[in-house]
């Protein structure tokens, strides 16, 4: 048994947990799908395509972004998000990484 952990999770899987925690709901689940490869959405044209109120959807993109899984940039009143695809394979590759050592 490895007790190195009991206490404190090492910095990267404090990271990965924001991660998968945005990830575990399934509107969040749909609203990166919606993505395409290099794609930039704003709020209106995500919420055209959801179910969810327009103010949903932002309240969602937030938590995306706060956990790194889209980054967004404001040019004049909208903003746009994408898919911060270097962040969520970084945290992939340490969980993999984490199987290959440990497991």
């Amino acid at each position: 048994m490895n007790r190195n952990y009991s206490r404190a999770i090492p910095a990267e899987w404090r990271a990965m947990s924001k991660v998968f925690e945005a990830l575990g709901d399934e509107h969040r689940q749909r609203l990166v799908l919606s993505f395409e490869p290099g794609e930039r959405l704003n709020v209106s044209q995500l919420a055209e395509v959801s179910t969810l109120a327009r103010s949903t959807v932002s309240h969602h993109l937030k938590i995306l972004r706060e956990a790194g899984v889209l980054e967004s940039e404001k040019t004049g009143k909208e903003v746009w998000y994408w898919i911060n695809k270097a962040w969520l394979m970084q945290v992939f590759e340490d969980v993999t990484e984490h199987l290959r050592k440990r497991l």
